[in-house]
Parts: C-alpha cells; sequence; structure tokens
C-alpha cells in the first residue's frame, strides 16, 4: 500500500482515537480546587508561583505586600540586572549610539562594559557572525521550512553537528556557544526567509553577507533587504525593539523551558532549540502577528474611524462576535503588567515618528485610539483585580510591518533578541542550581483491575 493510500484509509480512524484520547484526559475544574493546584503555575489572580530565584531582570506591575497581604496595582517596571529598562535606552539614545550589544553584555556579565570591554564585545560577536563552510547550501535550502521557526529550530540543532565540544557544559564553553547563536541568529533567520521566498513565491533568491561595523539591527535590514539599504532611523527602532525584548524574567514559557531543559545537563543546542519551540507557540511569540491581523481586520470593518465605531469593534471582539472570535483583544493586557508595560511605553513616542516617516499616520492613531479605549470597556464588562494596559506586542508587530519585514519573520525577530535572555538565564541555571527541575503532578485515577484481553 502506497503511503498516501494508507494516510486515506487511516486519518479517519485516527480522529476517532483522537476524540477517545481527548475525552480520557480531560480533568474536572473540581480536582484543581481540591488539591489547591496552581494551573499554569499561576495563582487564582494570575500571579505566578514562586519557582526559582534570579539576577537577571525583575518584572514589577504591583506594590509589595502592605501589613494586610494586600498589593496595589502600579506603573510596570522592567530592570536589567537592576538597571531600569527607561535609563538603558535613555542613556544609549542620548549618545546616539544602537544599544543591543551593550545590553546583551549586560545581561551576560552583570554590569555595564566601559567602551574598552564593548569594542571587544563586538568584535567577539563580529568574528562568530558567519556560518559553517557550504551550511546555507547544505542545510537551509534542503527541505526549507514553510515556518521559519521551525528553520530556525533545525538549523540550530543541526549546529551541534559542526561543534568539536557539542555536549561540554562548562560555564566558559556554554558561554562560547552562546556568543556565537547570538551572533549567528539574524543570519539563520534572514536566510531562512529568503530561501522560503525563493522556493514558494517571487522565485529570486537574494543572500547577502553581513557587514563588519554595523550593528545587529543594521545587519539584519542590510541581509533582509534586497538592496540591503536602510535609514538611521529604521535601524535605531529595530535597535530599540531588540534590547526591549532581550529578557523578561525567569518566568515567561520560553526562559522558563531554558531553565528546565538546562537543569537536565543537555547541550546548549537542544536547550536553545527547545526555547525557540515555546517561543514559537502563539501565546507566547506570535502575539504581535495576532494584533497586526486583528487590525487589518478592524480597518476591513470599521465605518470609520471615530471613537464609537472603535468601540463597537472593540465590543464585538469581546463578544467574539468579530475577527478570530477568541473574545480577546490582542495586545491589551499582561501576565504582571497591569497600569502600564514600560516596553510599550517606551516605544510609543517611536511608532509615532516611524508612522510619520512611512506615511502611517492615521493608522497610528488607531492604533493610540483602541490603546486607550480598550482598558476602558474590558473595565465595564468584567471584573478586574488589576488594571489592563498595552503591551509590547500592541505596537512590535505594527513597527515590524512598517519596517517591511515580513510576517514569517516576526517571531524569528523576537528569538534574534530573546536568545540573549535565554543565554543569561542558561548560564545562571548552570551555574547555581545542580538539581534536575522536576515538579509534581497529583495523579486522580482510580484502581481498576487488569481484564485480559478475551473478556473485554
Amino acid at each position: 500500500m502506497e503511503f498516501n493510500e494508507f494516510m486515506q484509509h487511516v486519518m479517519p480512524l485516527i480522529q476517532r482515537l483522537g476524540e477517545k484520547a481527548k475525552e480520557s484526559t480531560v480533568i474536572d475544574n473540581g480536582y484543581y480546587r481540591k488539591y489547591e493546584v496552581k494551573r499554569g503555575l499561576r495563582d487564582e489572580h494570575g500571579n505566578g508561583v514562586l519557582a526559582g530565584l534570579t539576577d537577571i531582570s525583575d518584572i514589577v506591575g504591583q506594590t509589595e505586600p502592605d501589613e494586610n497581604g494586600k498589593r496595589v496595582p502600579c506603573e510596570g517596571i522592567l530592570k536589567y540586572r537592576g538597571i531600569d529598562i527607561k535609563d538603558i535606552v535613555h542613556g544609549f539614545v542620548a549618545e546616539n549610539r544602537f544599544g543591543f550589544e551593550e545590553t546583551a553584555y549586560l545581561l551576560l556579565f552583570g554590569g555595564l562594559p566601559d567602551a574598552k570591554e564593548l569594542n571587544e564585545f563586538c568584535d567577539i560577536l563580529w568574528g562568530f557572525r558567519s556560518l559553517p563552510v557550504s551550511f546555507v547550501r547544505d542545510i537551509i535550502m534542503k527541505a526549507p521550512a514553510a515556518d521559519m521557526m521551525n528553520g530556525l529550530s533545525r538549523s540550530v540543532l543541526t549546529l551541534y553537528s559542526y561543534d568539536e565540544q557539542a555536549d561540554d557544559i562548562s560555564i566558559a564553553n556554554v558561554l562560547r556557544q552562546c556568543l556565537q547563536l547570538i551572533a549567528q541568529f539574524p543570519l539563520l533567520s534572514v536566510y531562512s526567509y529568503q530561501v522560503f521566498r525563493y522556493y514558494h513565491e517571487t522565485g529570486g533568491l537574494i543572500i547577502h553577507t553581513p557587514e563588519q561595523g554595523l550593528s545587529t539591527a543594521q545587519n539584519m535590514l542590510h541581509l533582509l533587504r534586497a538592496d540591503g539599504k536602510f535609514t538611521e532611523l529604521e535601524a535605531k527602532i529595530l535597535d530599540m525593539m531588540l534590547v526591549l525584548h532581550a529578557e523578561h524574567g525567569g518566568g515567561n514559557n520560553s526562559t522558563f523551558t531554558t531553565h528546565v531543559v538546562s537543569s537536565s545537563g543537555a547541550d546548549t543546542y537542544s536547550v536553545v532549540a527547545a526555547a525557540l519551540g515555546s517561543l514559537k507557540g502563539p501565546r507566547h511569540g506570535g502575539a504581535n502577528i495576532k494584533v497586526v491581523h486583528m487590525f487589518e481586520d478592524m480597518k476591513a470593518n470599521l465605518r470609520d474611524h471615530s471613537d464609537g465605531a472603535v468601540r463597537d469593534y472593540l465590543n464585538k471582539l469581546l463578544n467574539r462576535e468579530a475577527f478570530d472570535r477568541s473574545g480577546l483583544i490582542y495586545g491589551i493586557g499582561h501576565a504582571v503588567y497591569s497600569i502600564s508595560d514600560p516596553r510599550a511605553q517606551i516605544i510609543k513616542s517611536y511608532v509615532e515618528r516611524l508612522a510619520e516617516a512611512k506615511g502611517k499616520t492615521e493608522d497610528y492613531k488607531l492604533y493610540a485610539a483602541v490603546e486607550r479605549l480598550a482598558p476602558e470597556i474590558i473595565a465595564e464588562r468584567r471584573e478586574m483585580y488589576k488594571g489592563v494596559s498595552a503591551n509590547v506586542d500592541f505596537y512590535s508587530g505594527f513597527i515590524n510591518a512598517m519596517l517591511g519585514i515580513p510576517t514569517a519573520l516576526f517571531t524569528p525577530i523576537f528569538a534574534v533578541s530573546r536568545i540573549v535572555g535565554w543565554s543569561a538565564h542558561r548560564i545562571e541555571e548552570l551555574s547555581n542550581n545542580g538539581k534536575i527541575i522536576r515538579p509534581n503532578y497529583k495523579c486522580i485515577s482510580q484502581n481498576r483491575p487488569y481484564i485480559p484481553l478475551k473478556d473485554r
């Protein structure tokens, strides 16, 4: 029997077995209350269960408990190694510099570099900013992935075979591997996309090589665009996005995955591939894509851009009557932040500048209207234990689109940035824990006898 014929024969059976498997694994919600299990490792207010310690970054959305144990929502705070992200951004913007490389140094080594240290660090990244000979031809161009995250994961796992010390988890070797991956991620991401375009869209293949002296953000735009050209504003805003996405605490899904897999003693390539798998999920790295698609649907269905029309559409979203009928306003709300997401606050003014430069001012005004109205509408309809506000994903997809970055690369660019945080957390896990992460699950199945096959 040919494989296609076999698949036609077997899929109806698999569909039935799938329903049986689902039915056998659904757990009554009452058990979670009975055994006080925190679903998603969160309490009833959405606060994450304390599962570890980190010295890499801090995220604050509520005040510390008072004498009555009460927390109060506050303006969001994000700190990298104890330094407020707003101060970091203000520092390199005031000096008209790119900030991603400096931020990577801070996260990896715990302090800001001086000029000599920063230059040395950039030289190291440049030295690693290449791929093994024929890697593009032999790996990336063979069976190109329709999803760039899968292509990125495959490339990372394949790099294991090119590393003579792949399984060495000493800190120095892991740092070397992480620095290589930080430098290589822009190439792996963009080259995977260019190959996909070549095979499935335009038929033209453009592979630029990176240029020495350019920042990570500049090289990303250089690699992506056919003419290799970009404006200073475009590169500075992409650099800003890389800084803001580089790290976000140990509890986000992909970083927690990094800790879990690192604790098993696995090699760096397996750990990073696992983190990429987590980031690919639409509940994590794909959120900004949902925002862009939501706004496309909104513009197609609004009678005008008045507050009344926007309110009507947002209510339809919450009523599951518009877009994907999920009942969500994408880009609004966050697991930790309440009154504000500091990353969204930082990029908002830059979004407006880029929108003006790209002739997208009307689109920006629509985003601003949704940012203003959505929290009001949600508060009117739902009981709130903390405030809601626009998160970084609300604007990041809009920025990517204005930069001409295809949707397929939205999440890989997130990974280009977040590989820095993953690397810092991997080193932290290997330096401190020494125990495999193994939480407990309560089994609720009842005892049953084994029945011989002839009697079933």
